[in-house]
């Protein structure tokens, strides 16, 4: 009996001496270690100390060593009720847990696994008091790592949890929360739910935004606008709320517009074609048409941004959402209020505002313009160009010439603010009067030149000289130039003067008739040269024109271009001042006169010898035969010689 309570003391102390969480068991075939249910023991604490007083049901079985024999189904058994304390778990898992137990380093958390899990402090550091009892979500990272460790991390289940809400919010059209964080290329970092998004510059505001700094560590309301869920990347954006709110405060605005309404705005934005008017809420176009009954060149000669003005509703387009805004509308219109002084005949001052090919817009006052024609430009009637005469901006005075008030039109008149010289051209410029003018034109049949204002005529391209001739008149005068001229006749009632330049000397083709008479030669020289034939220039200036057949020299060949050579006069005209002159005639001519030399040497020769014969006939009053020889041979000289005149 002594026995066996002493050994019931040694098993008690064994028992005490060993963790309940290392309780063994012993079978026939293996030796199990049976581990106290986590449901009925503190975390990384040891069991109380077994009572030293004897149960009713000690296992008598356990040996000193602590280990208990069971059977295989007792063992099963147990296996089955000892499994059954624990959760059933699975990687990225996202559970509740509470924080059993805080260190330097590490907080203790237990999600009801046979294990706790520890996760690092860092992830704890929204939380400034971690507090043991605290409830968390965790993520499951590893049931057992290598060192048999439960892997837990609260910042993953917080990206998981936040990025399920993204989307939802994505989906919902939700409106978030949340924190600019950071700068980078082309937005900013946004914080939402401990998910970093992505906010793009273009997405900040309704309006550009330059400096990003300015909303980094600000709170901000957003709305998800794009996700990717196999990177698990959001955009946001603060301007699509904005614009929401823009849309409803445009629905509620334009409801109430109506034709003819005048509202206040304020200038947001000027552009080429007008300026973009902030009505409270909603935008309205003011065209450049509509700011002023004046032209305006650009709108911002009128408007600048930020400018607070009152404009009047024109139109406007629910569908669309587009108002049409007016400004001028808003004053009466300059014709209905044209003052008394402005009338036909009265005299005005206006700036060009336009210039068009057929004359040139003057605006006389806001809104009110005239239009000077062409013709009324200048007396002259040599056409005239506005857009050389006119330039935009000039100021110019005129005459109003006519008015019509319900038309809106006004044409006004340059030239009649002086007396039309016309009147009075046989007095100041008289036929055969000499002047001085300005070339104004050249075309190919003539030149215009201006001898004063509005007083104008043309020389025509045959009146420039007397001598030469002249394929185009540019190559006698260019424009601009000043050049004397001779007034040959008046045509008063189409407004024209014939004038000349050669009249300004005598015509020198009648002492040119003496100087190139036909059949003189002279030296030339060839200027230009054709199929048809050649220019050449005489002396004294005078050109003469050589035809092709009379071009061809002694030696076959053909008179070039450049070449000085001398020519026969074979035609002179002096009314129409035209000379004719031929190379070839010149060794034509010498030859002609070479064989006229030697006829009449072979005359004389012929004439000789008949002498001779008749004094020897004369001389002999009964011929010998040697007589009658040599009488023979004269005659058969004097016949080829005969023979010879006539094949000349």
């Amino acid at each position: 009996m002594e026995d066996q309570v002493t050994n019931q003391e040694e098993n008690v102390q064994s028992t005490e001496a060993t963790p309940a969480a290392e309780t063994t068991q012993e079978t026939a075939t293996e030796t199990v270690v049976v581990e106290a249910p986590a449901a009925t023991r503190a975390p990384r604490r040891y069991y109380e100390e077994a009572s030293t007083t004897a149960h009713d049901d000690f296992d008598w079985s356990v040996d000193k060593r602590n280990v208990a024999s069971y059977k295989e189904d007792d063992r099963v058994k147990y296996d089955s009720i000892y499994t059954g304390t624990f959760k059933t778990i699975a990687e990225s898992e996202l559970l509740k847990g509470t924080i059993e137990g805080v260190t330097k380093t590490d907080v203790i958390v237990n999600i009801g696994f046979k294990s706790d899990g520890m996760i690092s402090l860092n992830e704890f550091r929204d939380m400034p008091e971690v507090k043991i009892g605290d409830e968390i979500e965790v993520m499951v990272v590893q049931k057992e790592d290598k060192n048999g460790h439960l892997q837990l991390s609260r910042k993953l289940a917080r990206a998981a949890r936040s990025w399920q809400q993204i989307v939802d919010f994505y989906k919902t059209g939700e409106v978030v929360t949340g924190t600019i964080t950071s700068k980078t290329k082309g937005g900013l970092i946004v914080d939402v739910h401990g998910l970093e998004t992505f906010l793009p510059g273009s997405q900040i505001d309704v309006k550009p935004v330059t400096d990003y700094d300015q909303y980094v560590g600000k709170t901000m309301d957003f709305k998800v606008v794009k996700i990717n869920e196999t990177i698990r990347n959001a955009v946001v954006s603060h301007k699509a709320l904005i614009e929401s709110d823009i849309e409803q405060q445009r629905s509620v605005i334009i409801g109430q517009l109506e034709k003819g309404q005048v509202l206040e705005g304020t200038v947001k934005n000027v552009t080429d074609f007008g300026a973009f008017i902030d009505l409270g809420g909603v935008d309205g176009l003011l065209y450049i048409t509509d700011i002023s009954w004046g032209r305006v060149t650009h709108p911002s000669e009128v408007l600048h941004n930020g400018q607070k003005l009152n404009v009047v509703v024109l139109d406007f387009d629910d569908e669309k959402k587009r108002i049409s805004l007016g400004l001028k509308q808003l004053t009466p219109h300059p014709w209905d209020n044209l003052p008394a002084e402005i009338s036909e005949g009265s005299k005005v001052k206006g700036k060009v505002v336009n210039i068009e090919d057929y004359g040139a817009f003057l605006e006389i006052m806001p809104g009110v313009e005239g239009l000077v024609h062409v013709s009324e430009i200048t007396w002259s009637s040599q056409p005239i160009n506005a857009k050389e005469f006119f330039k935009i901006g000039e100021e110019h005075e005129a005459v109003v010439v006519t008015l019509d008030k319900e038309e809106r039109k006004m044409s006004l008149s340059i030239k009649q603010l002086t007396a039309d010289p016309w009147d009075s051209i046989e007095e100041k410029f008289p036929v055969d009067s000499r002047h001085s003018g300005v070339v104004k034109n050249i075309t190919p049949y003539g030149v215009f030149v201006e001898l004063e204002t509005g007083i104008g005529g043309m020389i025509h391209i045959s009146d420039l000289s007397w001598i030469k001739r002249y394929n185009h008149p540019s190559e006698f005068v260019k424009t601009g130039d000043k050049i004397d001229v001779v007034i040959l006749s008046i045509d008063k009632e189409n407004r024209k003067l014939a004038l000349g330049h050669k009249q300004l000397e005598e015509d020198p083709w009648n002492t040119f008739e003496t100087v190139f008479p036909i059949g003189s030669i002279h030296e030339g020289s060839v200027t230009r040269k054709d199929d048809k034939g050649a220019t050449v220039q005489l002396q004294y200036g005078l050109e003469a024109y050589a035809p092709s057949r009379h071009l061809r020299k002694e030696d076959g060949g053909n008179v070039e271009a450049e070449e000085t050579l001398p020519f026969m006069i074979i035609e002179f005209d002096r009314n129409d001042k035209r000379i004719m002159v031929s190379h070839t005639r010149v060794w034509e001519q010498v030859k002609n006169e070479e064989k006229e030399a030697m006829r009449k040497d072979a005359v004389a020769e012929g004439e000789k010898t008949k002498a001779a014969v008749k004094n020897i006939q004369s001389k002999v009053e009964k011929p010998t035969l040697g007589d009658l020889g040599a009488l023979a041979a004269l005659k058969d000289k004097l016949k080829k010689a005969e023979d010879d005149n006539s094949a000349e």
